[in-house]
């Protein structure tokens, strides 16, 4: 498996530590009976919660913008030493972007977000 395949695992493994974050966090705001349920009456998440399920509905898009790129180059064979460090660039701003969102410091979050979002994006113009 190539080291980018690689990246995008972890980054899918990532993604599971938010949700399980994530939900650790809800079941002492919402209770575990309200998580249960369908949720048809919506409740709001305050605090590291709700920061946390911002980030998990953030890293979902992330990932759903990510991973095609690397799956392209994939099908292309067009891996290279940019193509891997673009992917690392993308894992490592990802990383940083969770820690940052759960402790609330808003224009680092944003910068560590748009480092990653440039990372995503340069693998897209190195794929076509």
């Amino acid at each position: 498996m190539s080291s980018e395949l690689s990246i995008l695992a972890l980054y899918g493994l990532l993604t599971v530590v938010i949700i399980v974050v994530q939900v650790t966090l809800a079941i002492p705001k919402m209770g575990l009976p309200y998580l249960a349920t369908p949720r048809d009456e919506p409740r709001e998440l305050d605090g590291v919660a709700g920061r946390a399920l911002r980030c998990l509905n953030n890293s979902v898009i992330a990932m759903a913008l990510f991973a095609p790129a690397i799956l392209i180059l994939q099908a292309k064979g067009a891996f290279s030493d940019t193509t891997l460090l673009m992917a690392q660039i993308f894992l490592i701003a990802r990383v940083l972007y969770v820690g940052i969102y759960l402790a609330g410091i808003p224009w680092l979050r944003t910068g560590v977000w748009g480092v990653g979002a440039i990372a995503t994006a340069y693998l897209y113009i190195l794929a076509i």
